[in-house]
């Protein structure tokens, strides 16, 4: 190869790199895997090695890695945080490991999880938390205080004394049942889905609200040592993990000190399989001279130290070939594609299926039933499709259209204009059923005290309730069927079901499940409409006229009670007894007529529930969020942003004992 040819090479590389650094590090949206990404940057340090002359201090392999987001305070790290190198063979370790030996005779190694999250580092003074950072481009990480601050395995304190400073660096992660909790809802929400753990955890970090971040479940691993002072800091790396665990830090139970090459690659191989069962994710091994004296000597290059090395494993991928795409329905009604594979070994299992998320994935990957497909399990539990490979198509591979009906109940299926999912809204829906009931007989729907969802689960399985009005066709004798059933038990549950048809139209409408309606919105359509035959009539320009009802909600109402399904059911309850009209619980008392609040903060004599069900009944609206068109703002304990906004907005705040007196009798004009 000529230098004008390496030339070309290696700025085509260089920019490459940057824009998967980009991708990974700032915007948390890989378009490659790991391994992908460091053949890009081998083959760059194997160019620049062969033509030193082209080598530039703006290169990748220069730097750190990364780039510090502009969105978060800077933060310069005292002592930079490097990345490591990395091999995948224990034919490439060995080298490394002989090359060390050759340069400091026999020594001890800590070999340890290499846990797949986002690199942190967090500052104690006088034993207190105080600031977290990212390791951003190494040299300049992003202030992520407030959110690490949520982590609860994080402490606030530690035992150290007053003077001191000390600064632990760590990997923040995301186990694998939070990663499928927080995809779940994503896909119920419509979302995107995160692509992996890491992923959702650097996602979950750089959150600009860290009430966001305290719902994601993140956790902490402490690796490694920062800065120190006024501290004595043990001088191997094994005690330093020791000492962070006994100051009360989370440390990796996947550790082991090794005294030779065997003992490394042995415990290596342990892992490759073993990895999958553990709660967390992990992308390979971290070794490390066990001495800190040893550490000095071996020194660093000017990315990463030599006295460390990521022993990954490599990417689980194989090729197989989708024989179908079938659609399964969720319990909230969405119906994702899942491809049918030619089963295959792929990370220690067998495959024969793969979830495409959603269509938006299908259409993205360009995938067509019949083709051959690379699929990858790099230490995930669910495998997923990586890329078509279209070179290999013979012409006779298949379309994948979207279903028209649902496959479950055969109702004609939705799409919103505000999700990228489509959505069987069918409540009587046999893959929803069980959710659906669950809901109908909850305390703010019908009320139906006793029926609870292992009751639920039992009667669907036997087939005994298969829709809601099944569940007012239930005998005694029915009931005494049931596990640990006796006669007391089935009378009461009869009972509550009894009195559940009299409860009012809105809990009715709530009780149904109506994709964007709750419990306010249900008071609010069954006070307009008065009863559910005026609102299954309603047209979309009617529920759209209504302040709280938006276009998005306006059609999924009018979708709803489009179905057949649906109007046969409200049938069926109507002829079952159930009241259908709307009974007026307000008091004569209508003093809060025209007024609006909005309650933030813990509230001492009532429930924030409560208090907005009196405001209810005196005439006012209750409202989460504060606008100009807010009367008052009660706030109780611990208020949050809902308070700052209305003092910004100049709305009148009143605290719980003032809220008590406006809703008194007492004075009433």
């Amino acid at each position: 190869m000529t230098e004008k040819e390496a030339a070309s090479e290696i700025n085509s590389l260089r920019e490459l790199i940057k824009k998967h650094e980009r991708l990974y590090y700032v915007l948390d949206a890989p378009e490659i895997t790991d391994a992908e990404f460091d053949a890009l940057m081998n083959r760059l340090k194997s160019l620049e090695a062969q033509f030193p002359s082209l080598v530039s201090p703006d290169s990748p392999t220069s730097r750190v890695g990364g780039i510090a987001v502009s969105n978060f305070s800077p933060v310069g790290h005292e002592i930079s945080m490097l990345s490591l190198d990395n091999c995948y063979s224990p034919e490439e370790f060995s080298k490394w490991y002989e090359r060390i030996l050759s340069n400091i005779g026999n020594f001890d190694c800590v070999i340890e999880a290499k846990i797949d999250g986002l690199s942190c580092s967090i500052e104690y003074k006088d034993g207190l938390f105080f600031r977290a950072s990212t390791r951003g481009d190494g040299k300049i990480g992003e202030d992520v205080t407030a959110n690490v601050r949520t982590i609860n395995c994080i402490p606030l304190s530690i035992p150290l004394a007053k003077g001191s400073y000390l600064e632990v660096r760590g990997e923040v992660y995301m186990d694998k049942k939070e990663f499928e909790r927080i995809n779940s809802l994503q896909s119920n929400s419509s979302l995107p889905l995160f692509a992996n753990p890491r992923n959702a955890a650097a996602g979950s970090l750089r959150q600009k609200s860290p009430e966001i971040t305290a719902q994601r479940g993140l956790k902490f691993f402490v690796h490694s040592s920062g800065s120190c002072r006024g501290i004595d800091i043990p001088s191997s790396h094994w005690e330093y993990l020791e000492f962070c665990q006994k100051l009360g830090f989370p440390v990796t139970k996947v550790r082991k000190i090794c005294k030779n090459l065997d003992e490394i690659i042995s415990f290596y191989i342990e892992y490759e399989t073993k990895r999958f069962e553990l709660p967390y994710e992990i992308d390979g091994l971290v070794v490390k001279v066990d001495s800190a004296s040893l550490r000095n000597t071996l020194g660093f290059t000017a990315k990463s130290p030599r006295w460390a090395i990521a022993f990954k494993y490599p990417a689980q991928q194989v090729k197989t070939k989708v024989k179908n795409v079938s659609f399964s329905v969720g319990r909230t009604g969405i119906i994702t594609p899942v491809a049918e594979l030619e089963p295959v070994k792929c990370g220690g299992v067998i495959i024969s299926n793969s979830t495409l998320h959603n269509f938006d994935e299908v259409k993205r990957l360009n995938l067509k039933i019949g083709d051959i497909v690379l699929i990858e399990r790099a230490g995930e539990v669910i495998p997923k499709v990586v890329r078509v490979l279209k070179e290999e198509r013979q012409g006779g591979e298949i379309e994948i259209k979207e279903p028209e009906f649902c496959p479950s109940c055969n109702s004609r299926v939705y799409k919103s204009q505000d999700e990228v999912a489509l959505r069987c809204i069918n409540p009587s829906c046999p893959a929803q059923i069980k959710r659906a009931l669950f809901h109908f007989a909850s305390r703010a729907a019908m009320n139906i005290e006793g029926l609870g969802e292992s009751i639920i689960n039992i009667l669907v399985d036997r087939k005994m309730v298969l829709s809601f009005s099944d569940i007012y066709n239930l005998t005694k004798e029915d009931l005494l069927t049931l596990p640990l059933f006796k006669d007391k038990k089935a009378e009461n549950i009869l009972k509550e079901i009894q009195e559940s048809k009299k409860r009012n139209l809105d809990k009715l409408i709530f009780g149904l499940g109506i994709r964007h309606v709750g419990e306010k919105l249900s008071l609010i359509l069954a006070e307009r409409f008065f009863n559910m035959d005026n609102l299954i009539l309603a047209s979309f320009e009617n529920l759209s006229s209504i302040e709280e009802v938006g276009p998005i909600i306006a059609d999924s109402i009018v979708k709803f009670f489009s179905q057949e399904s649906v109007k046969n059911l409200i049938l069926k309850l109507k002829e079952m007894g159930l009241n259908m009209s709307y009974i007026s619980n307000q008091s004569e008392n209508r003093k809060l007529k025209g007024m609006t609040f909005v309650f933030t903060g813990e509230l001492k004599s009532m429930t924030r529930q409560q208090a907005g069900e009196k405001v209810i009944s005196l005439g006012g609206k209750e409202s989460s969020s504060v606008s100009a068109k807010t009367s008052y703002v009660v706030v109780g304990e611990n208020p949050g942003s809902k308070f700052e906004k209305a003092k910004k907005l100049g709305i009148k705040i009143i605290n719980e004992e003032e809220f008590m007196k406006l809703i008194s009798m007492e004075g009433d004009e």
